[in-house]
């Protein structure tokens, strides 16, 4: 059974950076999409970025050019760095493995204007 554990949220001030990361077990990961995903209180958990096995991203609208999603197959870990922070930036954020539908626990964002 994969186990996604996310770490790197806190609180910091609009325009402020954070790197989120997400360490998977097992030996899935490589040939997975790794996924974050954000739920703000009262709203939908919605996709912010995705990375493929190989390396293709892609971005929600709102996080493009101020976020960026990574991996490192070889520590079995997808980062999120998150730059430019707005306070709608704050929420829960999510790891997601689709391909087992794996998901982490959340660490939560606070961006404070």
């Amino acid at each position: 059974q994969v186990q996604l554990v996310e770490s790197g949220g806190g609180l910091v001030q609009a325009g402020g950076s954070l790197r989120l990361s997400c360490a998977a077990s097992g030996n899935i990961f490589r040939i997975s999409a790794g996924d974050w995903y954000r739920q703000a209180p009262g709203n939908e958990r919605e996709l912010v970025a995705r990375i493929t096995s190989g390396g293709m991203t892609n971005y929600a609208d709102s996080v493009k050019g101020r976020f960026t999603i990574s991996r490192d197959n070889a520590k079995n870990t997808v980062y999120l760095q998150m730059n430019s922070l707005k306070p709608e930036d704050t929420a829960v954020y999510y790891c997601n493995l689709p391909l087992v539908g794996a998901w982490g626990r959340g660490t939560q964002v606070t961006v404070s204007s």
